[in-house]
């Protein structure tokens, strides 16, 4: 037991918080480019292939040139193409997009490894580290959020910008309008399938910059999976951040503490050392279950204020495809 609570104290550590902080960079892109598709009624089920497709491009782009700047543009282009096919397949060929994106992660996820295969074990330029002026210093938030590189930066403010325009802004009420009444929105003359098209595009781009910043910043270079499942994971953390980009960004940030804690408990139980850093996963889908659960739902409602904490209420017409009559 002292080995279990060592572990869970050294989870405190600014160091360690730092680390959570920059793993979770990809994430952070990849829910918040699922958040906007989800939002607006599109399910891009072929997130986890889509980001090893794009970590691949991501990688091959800045190995090839030498730049590790031009592998995050690859990679949004190549998430943008994968998200289209899956809006194309459902408001123009009335194709179901659960199944698009089932088939589409499969493609991706085999098309990766195959081309991939001459690229394992070299490793390109990383994104360099970035500390800044004056913020550094700060004690304890200079380290965490002020002592990372760009793309971690970029990370934390496209959630503030996916906040900001999702809530504050007229454009923002639309993009939920056409996931929750595409048919009230068409009525306000609303475009609801352009829409649809462009903030799937969106959120494919975010979704391959997160495939991106695997390879050329957590985990750098190539290797036969180098997302690890962790498109299924995003979109378990979308529904239990119930679609609200703050909330979806806290499931992150409590994923990678889970991930740290599982790190930190193998000195404790080395035996263990291969199963330890699979936890956080069926630890985070077993968290989906229980905020879904209709008895833990029927409690919350006794409690508005921790219902409205807790509520993983989906876009009405999330999934569906809209008929301009």
């Amino acid at each position: 037991m002292t080995g279990i609570w060592n572990a869970f104290i050294d989870m405190f550590d600014t160091a360690t918080i730092a680390t959570i902080v920059a793993g979770a960079a990809p994430l952070l892109f990849a829910a918040m480019g699922e958040t906007i598709s989800e939002k607006a009624g599109v399910i891009n089920l072929s997130v986890d292939g889509s980001m090893m497709l794009a970590a691949l491009a991501g990688f091959v782009a800045a190995f090839e040139t030498g730049s590790v700047w031009l592998g995050f543009p690859a990679a949004a282009a190549v998430g943008m193409l994968v998200a289209l096919v899956v809006a194309f397949g459902s408001i123009k060929l009335s194709l179901n997009q659960v199944a698009v994106g089932f088939v589409l992660f499969a493609l991706c996820t085999q098309l990766s490894r195959f081309l991939g295969s001459s690229y394992v074990g070299r490793l390109p330029e990383a994104v360099p580290a970035w500390d800044v002026p004056l913020l550094e210093s700060i004690p304890f938030f200079g380290r965490v959020l002020f002592q990372q590189n760009l793309m971690v930066y970029l990370s934390i403010l496209t959630v503030i910008a996916t906040y900001v325009y999702m809530y504050r802004t007229r454009k923002g009420l639309e993009l939920q309008g056409i996931g929750e009444r595409p048919e009230a929105a068409h009525a306000r003359g609303i475009p609801v399938n352009r829409l649809r098209y462009f903030y799937t595009a969106l959120g494919g781009a975010l979704i391959g910059i997160g495939g991106a910043a695997f390879t050329l910043d957590v985990k750098l270079g190539w290797s036969d999976r180098p997302t690890l499942n962790f498109g299924w994971i995003v979109l378990a953390i979308v529904i239990f951040g119930g679609w609200h980009p703050i909330r979806v960004a806290i499931g992150v940030l409590l994923f990678g503490a889970l991930q740290a804690y599982a790190l930190n408990l193998i000195p404790e139980f080395p035996s263990l050392s291969q199963v330890l850093p699979s936890i956080p996963f069926p630890l985070m889908i077993l968290a989906l279950v229980i905020v879904n659960w209709k008895a833990l739902l029927r409690w919350l409602d006794r409690y508005p204020w921790l219902r409205a904490i807790l509520r993983s209420d989906p876009p009405t017409a999330i999934g569906t495809r809209f008929e301009v009559n």
